[in-house]
């Protein structure tokens, strides 16, 4: 069963996890539109303070870090309730590099400096388009007035 989780769930759950999000277009009061990402709690914004700077919750990334877990691991257990699955060679070699890949990629964007950590998203939005991104993609900006 750990093997499973180390070597099927886990990975899923990170690559599924940067690759699929949703974006959210919305009005923040008293500071600029901005875009935020997450599913299904917006967990990473746009940062106001700084160009090319984000504001990421840390509880919203939590929560959604673990529903993606716990998905998968319902996905896999249900499958594997049928069908024995015993995570192969092959299915660790493509499934860690690539999710070990991601991982380093956000971490090295993570320890940017200009980043805030915010432990709980602070203001209020009104959210005034939203859809479904691949790998944080920027959607198009919509004038709302």
């Amino acid at each position: 069963m750990k093997k499973l989780i180390l070597k099927v769930v886990l990975p899923l759950t990170i690559i599924s996890f940067f690759v699929f999000t949703k974006f959210w277009y919305a009005e923040v009061v008293d500071a600029p539109n901005t875009v935020l990402y997450g599913f299904p709690l917006a967990f990473i914004s746009e940062g106001w303070h700084t160009s090319m700077s984000l504001q990421i919750f840390v509880l919203e990334f939590l929560v959604d870090f673990s529903l993606y877990f716990i998905f998968w691991l319902l996905v896999i257990l249900g499958i594997n309730r049928f069908i024995t699955i015993k995570p192969s060679k092959t299915l660790a070699l493509v499934l860690i590099p690539i999710s070990v890949m991601f991982s380093i990629i956000v971490i090295l964007i993570a320890v940017a400096p200009e980043h805030m950590y915010i432990l709980k998203r602070d203001f209020d939005i009104e959210v005034k388009s939203s859809g479904f991104s691949f790998m944080y993609s920027s959607p198009l900006r919509i004038s709302f007035d």
